[in-house]
Order: structure tokens, then sequence, then C-alpha cells
């Protein structure tokens, strides 16, 4: 029954739609308000920071509640806490601190929203009946079109209706996705029996324990820790490329932001398209070899073109061969961290995972910033693409990155 699945990329789409329009309206709300990009630096880290923490701490509650109820609960608190703002900003009662507050919360809920709907994923491809790949595929594909089409849609509603009003579609946005996801996915997502590595006793391990049992066993799997890891370091370099190295070129170059936007956007639907051929073709292919190659075209080039002068056609042709071989990067990731993680602990293992991928990212911007100021957006960008490439070519070296070919079947004959 493939309904829940498409039901599940359905929601999925709607909510990150929205959760893009934030994303922009957020910030502009800000400036206008007032006036300060360091205010605008903090209401980013309130949302950041309770995101990681909830990541991290609701990795037991899902494996024990179940990852739909949690996924379902959190939507619609979303709902309710984005909405807040701008109903308290039109009645005239919306402090700084009550905003922070209320986007602290947003930050809180949407952590394990996140973690909830992706530790349903393993349920919804054995009810489905497809390959993993296929399943990430299709998620990535869903996200990134979805992103791509968020941030228009931000742009036409903070201009048609102010950045605050453009919020109350992100809050209508998670209770769509909670409609469609209750109603899709009936049936998918129980909270599977608990079972500890310490005991085969009926009554769950405390909280704590639970907590960590998912660290140890993302520790003890070299692989996944590693993965995890190596996103870390590369959402980092990304966050300082997009929230700064780029902008930089685009006010330097002389493009500006049309240009910025345009690369962007190319990119974007490059790996979108990426994506849908995953989903096609990438449980057929080599896992590792998809790795290495991906990460080779969607890395080091995207950011050498800004090195030397590069004329802008021949820049958008490198933003569209980096977009479409990233498209394949989050479904084969994805693929081997569900296949690796036994059910029971699908919810702790991939939000710890998650935290530690989003962990770097609020001090990319810093990053990108001390090294243009340092040095030049030349040396910025060399410099970054140096480390990007370092960074996804170890695993060439390390052997262990190798058992990313190995498929369930494989996994299962070991264990047995």
């Amino acid at each position: 029954m493939r309904r829940p699945l498409y039901g599940w990329l359905a929601a999925e789409g709607i909510s990150v739609t929205g959760t893009r329009v934030s994303m922009i309206a957020i910030p502009l709300f800000v400036l206008e308000q007032t006036g300060s990009a360091t205010q605008t630096g903090l209401v980013a880290f309130a949302e950041m920071l309770p995101l990681v923490v909830s990541k991290v701490l609701g990795g037991p509650v899902i494996d024990r509640l179940g990852a739909r109820r949690v996924a379902i609960t959190c939507d619609v608190a979303s709902l309710f806490v984005v909405a807040t703002i701008p109903l308290l900003y039109d009645a005239g009662m919306l402090s700084f601190p009550a905003f922070l507050a209320l986007v602290a919360a947003a930050g809180a809920l949407r952590g394990p929203g996140d973690g909830a709907k992706n530790a349903m994923v393993p349920a919804l491809v054995a009810s489905a009946g497809v390959p993993m790949e296929r399943a990430t595929g299709l998620s990535s594909t869903v996200e990134r079109t979805a992103s791509m089409l968020g941030a228009g849609l931000a742009g036409v509603l903070v201009a048609t209706l102010g950045a605050q009003d453009a919020l109350l579609v992100d809050a209508a946005s998670f209770g769509v996705s909670a409609l469609v996801l209750a109603w899709a996915t009936v049936g998918v997502g129980s909270p599977p029996p608990v079972e500890t590595a310490t005991t085969t006793a009926p009554d769950p391990a405390p909280y704590a324990e639970q907590l960590r049992e998912g660290w140890r066993f993302l520790r003890g799997d070299r692989l996944l820790l590693g993965i995890s890891v190596m996103v870390a370091v590369t959402n980092l370099l990304d966050a300082a490329w997009v929230t700064v190295l780029m902008p930089v070129w685009a006010v330097e170059s002389g493009d500006g932001a049309a240009a910025l936007g345009l690369l962007l956007a190319v990119m974007s639907g490059a790996s979108a398209l990426g994506a849908a051929c995953a989903a096609v073709w990438a449980a057929r292919l080599p896992r590792f070899k998809v790795y290495l190659v991906a990460f080779l075209l969607a890395g080091l080039p995207r950011f050498a073109v800004f090195v030397v002068d590069t004329p802008l056609a021949a820049v958008v042709a490198c933003f569209v061969v980096a977009g479409f071989a990233s498209g394949f990067i989050n479904p084969v990731l994805g693929a081997v961290l569900f296949e690796r993680i036994p059910a029971p602990l699908v919810g702790r293992v991939t939000s710890l995972s998650s935290a530690m991928c989003f962990a770097l990212m609020p001090l990319g911007g810093l990053l990108g910033g001390v090294l243009v100021d340092g040095g030049g957006l030349a040396l910025a960008m060399a410099a970054t693409g140096t480390a990007y490439l370092v960074t996804t070519m170890l695993p060439a070296v390390d052997p262990r990155w190798r058992e990313m070919d190995r498929r369930p079947a494989d996994i299962a004959a070991t264990v047995t």
C-alpha cells in the first residue's frame, strides 16, 4: 500500500514550503522592525539552538510514543505557535522578548517534529514495498522542489502581505501537513516494542537510559558516526558559502541579487532533478562510488569558479552540474542510515545524527565573515572549497566507508 508513503511525501512538501517562507519572512520582519543585524542574528540563534537540543532529547520520546503521533502533535502545536506571532503583532502586543520566546518554541517543536517524520521512513518503505533509495530519493526531490518554490512564494507573500502576515501561511502549512499526515498514515509508525541492550523486561527503560542507548549505537557504528561528522562539517561550510560568500560575490562582482537568485534557483532545480533520478536508479548503483563522484562534482567546483574571474554563463553551467550531482547524495546517505538502525532505535539514532549534522550550522556565517574579512573573497572561496574537498574525500582512504554498499540482505546475513 503506497498511500502512506505518498501522503507522507505530500505532507513533507507542504511543511517544507511553509518553513522556507518563515526562513525568509522572519529575518525580514526583524530587520523591518529593528533595523539591527545583531538582533536578526539573535533571532536565528534563538530558533536554531532549541531545534538542535530538542532533536537530541526528542529521540526517546519518538520511539516511546510513536513517530506518527509525535509528528502530527508537533505540526498542530507549531500551527498555534507560529500563528501567534502575526496575531500578537497586529494587536500591538508583540514585544521583542515575546517574539524570541515564540521563535524558540517553534524551533523546539520543529526538532522532534522533523525527527519523527524521518523516523517514519522505514515503516513507510515496508508498507509501500519499494527500495529504500526510492523513498529517500523521492523525499529529497520533494524537499528540494519545495525549498525552491517556498523561496519564491516567500518573496511574493512578503511583498504583498508583509513579512508578519506571510507567517500565517507558514502556520497554515503546519495544519494542512498534520491533516494530510493523519489521513494518509493511519496504522503506520506506531511505537514498536521497546527493547534495550541490557534488559528484556516489558517495561520501557528510563528516558535517560534510552537516550544513552541511542548514543551508544551511533557511537559504535563507525560508518553512521562518520557520516554524521562529515555532514556536520559540510553543512558548516555550506552555511558559510550561502549566507556570506555568495552574497559578498553578488555585491563585489556587480551582478547583484538577480544573479545570486538565478544561481541558487538553477542549483536547486538541478538538484531536484538529480534526486528524482536517484529515486529511479540509485537502488541499482554502487553507493560508495556514487557518493565520491557526487561530492567531487558538487563540492569544490562551485567554490573554484569564484577564485578566478569566470564568465557568468560558465558559473551557471557549473551550478547545473553541481546541483544535479548533489541530488544523489541525500538519497544514498539516507538509505544507508535507515538500513543500519534497528527499528526500536530509529527515533533516537536518527534524531541524534540529525542534531549532529545541524550543530555547526549557526557558526557558518561567522566563519564566512572571518575568512572574507581576513583574506578577501577569493581566498575565502579557496579555503572553504579545499576544506570541503578534504572532508568529503577522506572516506576514500577509510575502508569502513565501503560498507555503504551493503544492502539489507547483506546486513541481515551478518546479524544471523
